[in-house]
């Protein structure tokens, strides 16, 4: 195994236990809370929500936005925090960050494997890595916060007190933020609260990029200007058939109309998201609209990306993405091929007929010849393993990953590097940021495969995977021979799922597999931690949560004593 690569033994981060619904105070989908968040936000634009309110005021201003929206009456305590959140933003945002306290609750940690200290402050974290703890600490700490890792009552009472701290940002459940709301509000203490999600002590969660966006608000950061969820709207106009053909052209004869269909044709838009979002946040003003200049590019990216995707379809003679036939499966193996190659013609087109300097062109060129050339290694070792199918170790299939889709996330993002001119440096750690973040993304994909949903029960090709590396990894006696027999027919039949299902459950694959993802995207945050630039790295760090938009299952904790809280924030200064 390679030196930086994250070690698939680690223990596991807190909260690999199966999801469960929310607390009835909190709606219970992501996509829910966020829209209530999106309400909250305008009713607080159009209200007179000036801080600090009573908790009367907010549960006032709580029912008159629930009323509004049609939303459950159930959710006035949840809301309330939302309301003084948002009333709290401008004012907490003016704060240094050096006079900012984040806590956390102490048993986020992984309680089995921690070799952090208790004391009678709370967890002195030693930022082993099996947790999601450190990298929230260090992220914290590198902006100058002060930080704790304890139960939140007592020790933010105490810090209030003493007037040592000017803002706080806190995760809790909605009971100890109702009983600390008092002491903040009579110190007039901005603050922002992240409730935590589900009853109780133990396997609880939270939405950690909600964390994470808060932890960066800043007046002086210009990467809270960057509206994510617009500039993406903004790109996904840029594949509308009419907008296609103002780059592409009108297509011409048959061939271009299935190829240029199929770049329409729906998709996550993350490539040329990325090379969008990360040339805004190199730019002096990154709210105005990505220039013309920059489609190109961010189109090319998008016709690399398709083109790879028809000739996997191909490859591993899959007949439907998405919900939809594969363009193999609508048209035939020969046209789809040639679509394909189209694809990838044009998306050289784009890059050289560009409105680009000769070493913008340079620099994208070799950008994208490096993913196409990465990628298809990988591809290739996934086929010629399936001429021989054998079991394989977690590394080599993680070297697949890497090989796969790594280059294209690294392709996008060097495409804005290099448009917007930016330095050897900042490429330089774009490689391991995606490599991170693409292992990731593959790692996701088969937790979706094999235990998402749409798993399925039918027969299905095998192709190198990590539940069935992981299994063949700790499997011994009939389990490990079933296995071998079952990866070197290259298939799985409808009357063996039962049994796989069950096998991976007693192999505990599920869990260790959610504890790889939270590694990887650990992973790629450490990459970049050596960013000067606030923006660019806040934009990256804001990535990695809007790619894998969960909220993975973190325990709160009970209260502890206050103690010498001063004399631990005195220290972390």
């Amino acid at each position: 195994m390679r030196a930086d690569t994250p070690n698939a033994d680690a223990a596991p981060p807190t909260g690999l236990t199966p999801r469960r619904p929310t607390e009835p105070r909190i709606p219970d989908g992501r996509a829910e809370r966020d829209r209530l968040l999106d309400a909250v936000r305008a009713y607080v634009a159009g209200a007179d929500c000036t801080p600090p309110l009573s908790l009367p005021e907010l549960r006032t201003h709580s029912d008159v936005l629930l009323r509004q929206a049609g939303e459950d009456g159930a959710y006035r305590d949840f809301t309330a925090v939302l309301v003084s959140n948002e009333a709290w933003r401008e004012t907490y945002a003016g704060v240094p960050y050096r006079r900012r306290l984040l806590l956390l609750p102490q048993c986020l940690r992984d309680p089995d494997h921690c070799p952090g200290e208790m004391d009678d402050v709370g967890l002195t974290c030693r930022r082993c890595g099996r947790c999601v703890l450190a990298g929230l600490l260090d992220e914290a700490e590198s902006l100058g916060y002060a930080a704790l890792v304890a139960e939140g009552s007592p020790v933010v009472i105490s810090l209030i007190q003493t007037g040592q701290v000017q803002a706080i940002l806190g995760v809790g459940c909605l009971d100890m933020l109702e009983r600390v709301f008092p002491y903040m509000e009579s110190g007039a203490v901005p603050g922002l609260a992240i409730p935590l999600l589900y009853d109780g002590c133990r396997a609880t969660a939270v939405d950690v990029d909600w964390v994470l966006d808060a932890l960066h608000t800043t007046s002086d950061d210009r990467a809270r200007l960057l509206d994510l969820d617009a500039l993406r709207a903004h790109v996904e106009k840029w594949f509308t058939p009419a907008a296609l053909e103002t780059v592409l052209g009108t297509p011409s004869d048959e061939t271009r109309r299935i190829a240029l269909d199929y770049l329409a044709a729906g998709g996550k838009r993350w490539r040329p998201f990325l090379t969008a979002a990360l040339y805004q946040a190199l730019q002096n003003d990154p709210c105005a609209p990505p220039p013309d200049p920059l489609r190109p590019a961010a189109v090319a990216a998008e016709c690399f990306h398709k083109a790879s995707l028809i000739h996997d379809d191909i490859e591993d003679g899959d007949g439907a993405r998405d919900g939809r036939p594969t363009l193999h499966a609508a048209h035939g193996v020969p046209v789809a091929l040639n679509a394909g190659d189209l694809l990838l013609g044009e998306g050289y087109r784009l890059i050289a007929e560009g409105p680009y300097d000769a070493e913008t062109k340079s620099r994208l060129l070799a950008a994208a010849a490096d993913s196409h050339c990465t990628l298809a290694v990988g591809q290739g070792a996934e086929l010629c393993w399936a001429r021989r199918p054998a079991a394989l170790s977690v590394e080599d299939v993680l070297a697949i990953f890497r090989r796969k889709t790594a280059p294209a996330f690294e392709a996008a993002l060097r495409f804005a590097a290099a448009c917007a001119g930016a330095d050897e440096a900042l490429t330089g750690l774009l490689e391991p940021y995606s490599e991170a973040l693409g292992t990731a993304y593959q790692i996701r994909d088969d937790l979706d495969d094999f235990f998402g949903p749409d798993a399925g029960d039918g027969a299905r090709r095998l192709r190198p995977s990590l539940p069935l590396a992981l299994a063949r990894e700790r499997a011994t006696g009939a389990a490990a021979e079933w296995l071998d027999g079952l990866v070197s027919r290259g298939q799985i039949e409808p009357s063996e799922r039962a049994r796989l299902r069950e096998v991976l459950a007693r192999l505990e694959v599920e869990a260790r597999m959610r504890a790889m993802l939270e590694t990887h995207k650990a992973a790629a945050l450490a990459a970049i931690r050596p960013l000067g630039n606030p923006t660019v790295k806040g934009l990256l760090r804001r990535v990695v949560a809007k790619i894998f938009r969960e909220t993975p299952n973190l325990e709160c904790c009970r209260d502890h004593q206050a103690g010498d809280a001063r004399r631990r924030v005195a220290r972390g200064r």
